[in-house]
Order: C-alpha cells, then sequence, then structure tokens
C-alpha cells in the first residue's frame, strides 16, 4: 500500500496483545509484510538489549523490575511509525502501559483473543522460556485476571478457529488499511 492510503486511515501503527499463544508474534510479522511496516516483538527487543532472556530477568530482577524495563520499551516503539509491534502477555497489566496504548494518537491496540485450552496446546514444551507458563498453579489466575484488560483494546479479534493469514486480513481490514 501506498502512503497516501496509511495517512487516509490516520493509522500509523498496530499493537497486538494478548494472552500467551494468542499468536502475536506469528501474526505481527504477516501484518506488517502486508503492510510494508517493520515488525518488533517487545519481548525480543528486551532480551536483546539486555543481552539475556525474559526468563533470567524474571529469576533475578522479579516481575515488578522486568514490568518497568518492558514499559519504558513499549512507550519508546510505541512512538514509531510504520510498525507493528508484539506485546509479551502481561504488559497489559500495568495501567500506565494499557492507557499509554489506548491513548497513543494514531495507534490501534488490537487484542487476539485465545481460549485457556488453546493457550496451553500451543504453548506445550516452552515451559523453559516462558516463566508464567512454568508457573502452572497461577497461570488460569493471570489468564482470568488479564482477559478484561486485554477486552479494553480498540479491537478483540477471536483466534482460536482462525488461520495466522486469516487474523492478519482482520487486523489489516480492522485498521482500515
Amino acid at each position: 500500500m501506498d502512503t497516501q492510503t496509511h495517512s487516509a486511515t490516520g493509522i500509523r501503527r498496530i499493537v497486538l496483545t494478548g494472552f500467551m499463544g494468542s499468536g502475536k508474534s506469528t501474526v505481527g510479522p504477516l501484518v506488517a509484510q502486508r503492510l510494508g511496516w517493520r515488525f518488533l516483538d517487545v519481548d525480543e527487543v528486551i532480551e536483546a538489549e539486555a543481552g539475556t532472556t525474559i526468563a533470567d530477568l524474571f529469576a533475578r530482577f522479579g516481575e515488578p523490575a522486568f514490568r518497568d524495563r518492558e514499559h519504558a520499551t513499549i512507550a519508546r516503539l510505541g512512538a514509531e511509525d510504520a510498525l507493528v509491534l508484539a506485546l509479551g502477555g502481561g504488559a497489559i497489566e500495568r495501567t500506565e502501559t494499557r492507557d499509554l496504548l489506548l491513548q497513543a494518537p494514531r495507534t490501534l491496540l488490537v487484542h487476539l483473543e485465545v481460549e485457556l485450552t488453546t493457550t496451553l496446546e500451543r504453548c506445550k514444551g516452552t515451559e523453559h522460556t516462558r516463566p508464567v507458563l512454568a508457573d502452572q498453579a497461577n497461570l488460569a489466575n493471570r489468564y482470568h485476571r488479564r482477559m478484561p484488560l486485554y477486552r479494553t483494546a480498540h479491537v478483540s479479534i477471536a483466534v482460536d478457529a482462525l488461520t495466522p493469514e486469516q487474523v492478519a486480513d482482520a487486523i489489516v481490514q480492522a485498521a482500515g488499511l
């Protein structure tokens, strides 16, 4: 698409949120490719900048320190144009981060809604890289606590029965691009 089409809709960045396994990191690059935009995964940016894994950051510094780093990264990246940004599953829990994304001009916050059973199927075997998934005792609580927060997004798309390509098409359509 040309720049005129993008500016006509006003949307200059798309931010994907949702519980782990919702497809943010899979669908994000597809959306970016369709639009000729860049794709970034916040967790990958944090890992690259910190020189270590998210799991290690959680273990060494705790979740509150990680969320501070995550918020600062999202605030910085969320100001860029022509960007599809995938958030970590817990980013939405921080009020300042949620408000920043909901109120940012020309930003579309998209919730990829996934059932907990789908998450467990899709993420099986990744517990070593997903600290929240490894904590099975609190997983369902986190899911249910986050769901109303995810649903504050500008758009929610139920993704369980859709292919990544169908989800990408729905996002591009929702953005009017």
